[in-house]
């Protein structure tokens, strides 16, 4: 018989002591990954080194917010690959405010009202 989880409340955590899974620091594991790139200098690997600290930081406790994985991954990932300079430009989500969307939660629940 098969016990589901739901997804969202599974961490590393979790998986390491139900599973006894380990951190593999051996670089044989995906060889082909490590073929034709580019140098990676010290201060390089000390950054990289950083933000996977955070990343396992970040997966042993569910959940994983969206949020959290740009602050954390995505965007020193990012940075460290050039995509804040200036041949690149950024954009960012338009907010919307408070008021407006109370505005439009007003109007459809008038137009609920009308069609039922």
């Amino acid at each position: 018989m098969f016990q589901v989880i739901q997804s969202e409340n599974i961490g590393l955590a979790y998986l390491e002591e139900r599973f006894s899974l380990q951190l593999s620091e051996d670089e044989r594991l995906f060889t082909e990954w490590l073929e034709d790139l580019l140098e990676v200098t010290n201060l390089d690997t000390q950054y990289l080194d950083r933000v996977k600290a955070n990343f396992l930081s970040l997966v042993k406790r569910p959940p994983i917010l969206e949020n959290a994985v740009k602050m954390v991954i995505l965007s020193p990932l990012l940075d460290l690959a050039g995509f804040y300079r200036e041949l690149f430009v950024i954009a960012t989500e338009e907010s919307i405010e408070i008021n407006e969307l109370y505005k439009v939660l007003q109007i459809l629940k008038k137009l609920s009202q009308v069609l039922t």
